[in-house]
């Protein structure tokens, strides 16, 4: 593989040290009145490891994400299984939702501009769970605090005090990621938490991610379109297209060598670092959208490698190989993507 395609991940621990999964999704359907957006998706995350999801936009990986924890559109409806320590959150009442919801799963949105409250200031913004849980305010205000200086804002006394415009992108996001560990969660859901960051900005967030989850022993599904992203943070990458799974396995195995077309040219998106352009391989032609998807293998209309079979049959996600258990693959020529 080209350079440019080749991506380092961090260690993957032996799988006789893996823990056994906090979080299990399995045969996940979110469907809207216009159709369904995901489709029968499995995948787990196990305590202290950061599983992705990794897609063009419309693929369906923010909500995947969302559905774990019940933060979906009013129309949508999901089935399936989303197990959090044994117990499936889709068939939990809304009540126990909003249990988990921050004080066990937190949150970090793709959109800090967005999310956080322009009129209410940061201290009052990070410190909202812990009011509700009738904390004192001076135990309040000293928790928000110490949450300030753990994501690495600085001067967290004068920080406290401002309001959301008065931040730079990369200063919000760390609010919004103090928010999500304010309720001392065991998972945290980070959907595109560095898109509308600079690079220098972006490393940054990156690396408090993976230094949080290190510290805390955070487990984490982070949501992102962006290869180099998943390079960094991973430990296991579920590729999504048209609100199905295609490729699904250890991180720096599938990002260095994948068993699907799809993520053969997600990876020729990343630029090699001589590179003048921003692309090094444009994807050709348009997503295919969930609502419609294109007969047999969704992907085929834009795949290089695409035969008569594959207009016509689905393809099963199936292991590929013996010699790497947890392979997965929705291609029917699998094991010719990669030599």
């Amino acid at each position: 593989m080209a350079d440019h395609t080749s991506v380092a991940g961090p260690a993957l621990a032996p799988a006789d040290q893996r823990t056994t999964p906090m979080l299990e999704v399995t045969g996940l359907e979110v469907g809207l009145p216009a159709g369904a957006v995901v489709d029968r998706v499995s995948f787990t995350v196990p305590a202290g490891r950061t599983t992705g999801l990794i897609g063009e936009s419309g693929s369906g990986k923010t909500m995947t994400a969302m559905a774990v924890v019940g933060l979906l559109p009013e129309a949508a409806v999901a089935s399936g299984e989303v197990r959090w320590k044994s117990q499936d959150l889709l068939a939990a009442t809304e009540r126990r939702r909003r249990q988990v919801r921050g004080r066990e799963i937190g949150v970090v949105f793709q959109d800090p501009s967005a999310a956080l409250n322009p009129i209410q200031t940061v201290e009052r913004q990070v410190g909202e769970i812990l009011r509700r849980d009738g904390l004192p305010r001076a135990q309040v205000r000293a928790r928000v605090l110490e949450l300030l200086a753990r994501v690495g804002l600085p001067e967290p006394e004068r920080q406290a005090g401002s309001y959301p415009h008065e931040l730079s992108g990369g200063m919000r996001q760390r609010v919004m990621i103090a928010i999500a560990l304010a309720g001392r969660p065991e998972l945290i859901i980070a959907d595109e938490p560095t898109t509308a960051l600079d690079v220098t900005t972006q490393a940054r967030i990156l690396a408090l991610l993976a230094d949080l989850r290190e510290r805390e022993g955070l487990a984490m599904i982070l949501v992102s379109h962006d290869l180099r992203v998943m390079a960094h943070v991973a430990d296991e990458v579920v590729v999504m297209y048209a609100g199905r799974v295609c490729e699904q396995g250890p991180a720096r195995a599938v990002l260095d060598r994948p068993f699907h077309p799809y993520t053969r040219a997600l990876a020729g998106n990343v630029p090699a670092v001589t590179s003048r352009t921003a692309i090094a391989e444009p994807l050709p032609g348009a997503p295919a959208s969930p609502f419609d998807r294109p007969s047999g293998c969704p992907f085929h209309p834009r795949c290089p490698m695409a035969r008569d079979r594959c207009a016509v049959e689905v393809p099963a996600l199936r292991e590929i190989t013996e010699e790497e258990p947890g392979r997965l693959s929705a291609c029917h020529f699998a094991k010719e993507v990669s030599p």
